[in-house]
């Protein structure tokens, strides 16, 4: 058991960096959708008119947010708005429908704002920018390590 548990603790600064990465990518797709008529586009098609609140807002969160996160740039600020923006939308838009995010359909907005909680406090995990520029930086933390937020 004991080397199980030494296992997975070497391998959780990689399974937190491709959670980062899953995350960044559906969360990008999410923006790119709207924004570019892309993968169904908005509301089944097409794209949504430019500087319209909230909606082409928050796509360009989703697209910008969700890509440095992928990239693992600037991971816990870009995670933080990400966050925030998710949050807004879930109770702004869907919590009056129902209490349960099952019921009002907020089920998106709700893991993405705790997958992006979790990264905020987390840090990138291995395989981000972030870890490079740390390293350059004299960051005595090893390099992709998710210390080196």
């Amino acid at each position: 058991m004991r080397t199980l548990t030494s296992s997975l603790n070497r391998a959780h600064p990689y399974a937190l960096g491709l959670f980062r990465i899953v995350i960044g990518l559906l969360f990008a797709c999410h923006g790119a959708a709207p924004l570019f008529g892309v993968l169904g586009g908005a509301h089944g098609g097409g794209t949504l008119a430019a500087w319209t609140w909230p909606g082409w807002y928050a796509a360009v969160i989703q697209l910008v947010g969700g890509a440095l996160v992928l990239l693992g740039l600037g991971t816990r600020t870009a995670a933080f708005v990400a966050s925030g923006s998710m949050a807004y939308a879930y109770f702004s838009v869907h919590q009056a429908g129902a209490l349960f995010p099952l019921q009002n359909g907020g089920e998106d907005a709700a893991l993405f704002c705790w997958a992006f909680l979790l990264l905020v406090f987390s840090g990138p995990g291995a395989l981000a920018l972030d870890g490079l520029r740390g390293a350059r930086g004299g960051d005595p933390a090893r390099l992709g390590s998710a210390g080196a937020a």
